[in-house]
């Protein structure tokens, strides 16, 4: 790991658990849904989404006490994604980080309704923000509903529902992973960017680069789904292949994917370059994203 990325990731994920922590501690509900709400938020992963907005504010030299807030409803947006895409209606699956699923442990009706507390409970919090002006909460929530609803994240989810079975073609399958994957790793990019009210050039910079990453993480898990162990990935690999998905490997092979991975990476190098952002975290989380082995 990188001399930058290192140290911050210390310091910073130990402040997302917390935080996530606290948000579903400090909530009024029944004790069964905190349980369910909480195991899938403290079962791990690698805070990518959360790390991402602070990476930006610390590249722009800008500090808020409400960012690691902001940065956590992404998480449980990013949450409540996981534990309804492993229902038996959807991807099916048992294991999540390594743990049963949300529903093997709770059953299906608490599952379901802890991912949806996860999602509404994320927009509450932004709109009672201190720290964050009316105007950018107002952004934040505009394009964190966009990112995670039907224009983006859950439409991409249903994209790739309707493509199992069939044989996408590659800018097909760019759509489902831009919306699907793509948008809300996108925004939590973005928000970095309207917390610290950057200038436009920066903000269309930044906004090429989460399109170029958000491909390239996409493409990665693809790759690691064929070349990992389920132990390595904390979920059960070869799934894509024995469910009909389109994957990069899939339509590209291996080797084509590969190249396609460091394509996209390049972009968004490029993008960083234009606003003199390279050589920083967010180059370094770049590189983290592509050569993660889970």
């Amino acid at each position: 790991m990188n001399d930058l990325l290192k140290p911050f990731i210390q310091v910073n994920q130990p402040l997302i658990e917390q935080q996530l922590d606290s948000l579903i501690v400090d909530i009024k509900a029944p004790a069964q849904l905190k349980e369910a709400m909480a195991y899938s938020l403290q079962a791990g992963g690698k805070r990518i989404r959360p790390l991402y907005l602070l990476a930006v504010l610390e590249e722009l030299n800008v500090q808020n006490k409400d960012a690691i807030v902001v940065a956590s409803t992404i998480e449980m947006i990013h949450t409540y994604s996981l534990i309804h895409d492993d229902l038996p209606s959807m991807d099916n699956d048992d294991l999540r980080r390594g743990k049963p699923t949300n529903h093997k442990v709770y059953g299906e009706a608490l599952a379901i309704l802890a991912g949806d507390a996860l999602v509404t409970l994320a927009f509450g919090i932004i709109a009672r923000l201190e720290s964050i002006t009316a105007d950018q909460k107002i952004k934040l929530i505009d394009q964190l509903s966009f990112a995670s609803g039907a224009e983006g994240m859950v439409g991409g989810q249903v994209l790739d529902m309707h493509g199992e079975g069939k044989r996408l073609t590659l800018e097909q399958l760019e759509e489902v992973h831009v919306n699907k994957t793509g948008a809300l790793l996108s925004f939590s990019i973005l928000a970095g960017a309207i917390i610290a009210n950057a200038s436009e050039d920066v903000v269309n910079a930044l906004r090429k680069y989460a399109f170029h990453i958000g491909l390239a993480f996409q493409i990665q898990d693809d790759i690691l789904d064929i070349e990992s162990t389920s132990d390595q990935l904390g979920k059960t690999a070869g799934k894509d292949v024995l469910s009909e998905k389109n994957t990069y490997p899939s339509i590209l092979t291996l080797a084509g994917a590969k190249e396609q991975l460091q394509k996209q990476y390049d972009l968004a190098m490029e993008a960083l370059v234009t606003v003199d952002l390279h050589n920083g975290l967010l180059e370094q989380l770049a590189n983290y994203i592509t050569k993660r082995s889970n």
